[in-house]
């Protein structure tokens, strides 16, 4: 069986060019970086503002396993499927942070014949967007210690800095350091601390961004530090918003590239959605809908983290109107959920299917609170037998829920063409979609409305810490701002070891961030890192380049 990587490897790639004419953008405004992939300028918005919307369709998922739910592969899958059955549809996926490529989770680009290519590319350096935001947010965290060294006029507290350093990979050694050390001429001594680039204000302000100068008014709000007298102090303040809107200039342009199959997708953000929102730019998806009839998105991990904070955050901010919700699931994570070990998911098992299959009812009861059309599809492996797929069929057919079947990694767009043509009809029906929560709520009815009909909780509790926050948070007038939960994406509960449907838990909120700049509230739960680290035996260790010049071990 060939891995993804040969698959990627033994295709050939389109010019990107002829991508560009198939998405219906004028070369006026196509920036190519190589043959296979090219940035979309911004100003082709002014040309297109008077094209009608498409229609939004979001793929999301159960919990995640260790098992593969497949949701990207399900997306691009989808993508292709639409364009056989000859509709003019464009994909939006997020970038492939570097943390999760060379750590556990590997890359974000699709599986079997369902992927984006350039697959090396996009997984490593791609157009150079990451580290875009990572000179962005260090040039922030830079203008700000040089601040305090060279007197420090706005008063700033060294102990109440709240804006960290990043990097785009996983280094547990980084979440807590001390800088300055030694001389007094290396600046003040303080305790600081390492986030990851997908987890940074600056990676979801530009997700959030509508152009150039939208991203300059947000970044300007971001609030990196505290006074003495407990006062916010901002990037405004540092007055460093110009030259950080500089650094982000390109990077705000979406890059446009290929499936196997020559659809055209974008793919262009890509904040972690158990601390950020999870779902790619808010630019990319508005140009899709203004290029193409059908537009196919993702957010990361489950229903309960990506997709609640798609509908909550990323539409309420943008004014988008989704017409149509794919909720993705396998029977090998229907097992896990089941209480199957990983080892023995090759065995038939019905009952844990059963079992397990809790875990996909309770997302979609989250999906049906949103008022939006939806489907389930089975994203089908090699080991499913007849008799586990067929209890999951009938299971949805019984109690009323659309599914199909999908088999996009081993056939592509034709084995996806049965959900796009279910697609197409949820797309005909009304959308009556609602976000969850008023934004007049308080902070705490927020959480707990997310907790209670989202995850299934029966209660939120705070650390005294929170609790301070909470009334801080509510003084400074970000009460009003939604709620980002930052929480495990393995359970519905903020403990990742528990699966299926948990009942009567409590969530544990540890602390709240203020993304002002963003326009959210972070709400930490559980003991949720913001810089993860790698696992024993890291997939950096098995890649590298042969003697032929060619690629390894990428996945």
């Amino acid at each position: 069986m060939k891995t993804d990587l040969e698959i990627a490897q033994e295709n050939t790639i389109d010019n990107i060019e002829k991508i560009a004419r198939k998405a219906k953008i004028d070369p006026d405004f196509l920036e190519l970086y190589g043959k296979t992939k090219a940035k979309i300028d911004l100003k082709i918005m002014d040309k297109i503002s008077e094209n009608k919307n498409g229609k939004l369709i979001l793929v999301t998922a159960i919990n995640p396993t260790k098992a593969g739910e497949g949701k990207s592969t399900t997306t691009i899958g989808l993508v292709d499927g639409l364009a056989m059955c000859n509709k003019m549809v464009i994909g939006c996926l997020r970038e492939p942070s570097l943390g999760p490529v060379f750590g556990l989770k590997g890359g974000a680009t699709g599986g079997g014949y369902a992927q984006v290519v350039p697959m090396e590319e996009i997984n490593l350096h791609f157009t150079g967007d990451m580290h875009a935001i990572t000179t962005a947010n260090n040039l922030i965290s830079a203008v700000l210690d040089n601040h305090i060294y060279q007197g420090n006029e706005l008063n700033i507290d060294p102990e109440r800095v709240v804006w960290k350093r990043c990097m785009d990979m996983n280094d547990r050694t980084l979440r807590s350091i001390t800088i300055a050390q030694d001389k007094k001429t290396n600046g003040v001594e303080r305790k600081d601390g390492f986030i990851i680039t997908v987890a940074t204000e600056i990676m979801a302000i530009l997700c959030l961004s509508k152009d150039l100068q939208d991203f300059k008014q947000k970044v300007s709000r971001a609030v990196v530090a505290y006074t003495f007298d407990g006062k916010p102090v901002t990037v405004g303040d540092l007055k460093v918003e110009g030259a950080v809107t500089l650094v982000m200039k390109e990077a705000m342009k979406p890059n446009l590239v290929q499936t196997l199959e020559k659809t055209p997708v974008f793919i262009h953000g890509g904040p972690f959605a158990n601390i950020a929102h999870g779902c790619n730019s808010l630019i990319a998806t508005r140009m899709a809908l203004k290029l193409s009839d059908y537009v196919v998105t993702e957010a990361g991990f489950g229903a309960d983290l990506g997709a609640e904070k798609f509908f909550d955050i990323k539409c309420r901010m943008g004014d988008l109107k989704p017409n149509a919700v794919v909720i993705v699931a396998t029977v090998r994570a229907l097992k896990m959920h089941g209480g199957v070990a990983a080892d023995q998911l090759k065995e038939e098992n019905v009952d844990a299917v059963m079992r397990g299959i809790a875990n996909l009812q309770k997302h979609i009861e989250s999906i049906q609170l949103f008022r939006v059309p939806y489907v389930v599809a089975i994203n089908k492996f090699s080991s499913d037998t007849h008799n586990e797929v067929n209890a999951v069929l009938q299971w949805c057919r019984q109690n009323h829920h659309p599914v199909v079947l999908s088999d996009a990694w081993a056939n592509g767009g034709a084995g996806a063409v049965d959900l796009a043509q279910e697609v197409v009809r949820l797309c005909e029906q009304e959308s009556h979609f609602t976000p969850l929560y008023d934004l007049n709520e308080s902070l705490e009815n927020k959480i707990e409305t997310i907790v209670r009909k989202i995850y299934g909780g029966r209660s939120v509790i705070y650390s005294e810490k929170a609790q301070a926050q909470l009334q801080e948070f509510k003084d400074a007038g970000w009460d009003h701002l939604p709620v980002c939960m930052a929480k495990t994406p393995n359970s519905l509960s903020d403990d990742g070891k528990v699966v299926g449907r948990p009942e009567n838990f409590d969530i544990h909120v540890s602390e709240l961030r203020i993304s002002a700049g963003a326009g959210f509230v972070v709400v930490l739960t559980g003991n949720i890192m913001t810089m993860p680290g790698l696992p024993k035996d890291p997939a950096a260790l098995h890649m590298g380049v042969n003697e032929k010049g060619i690629s390894y071990g990428i996945f």
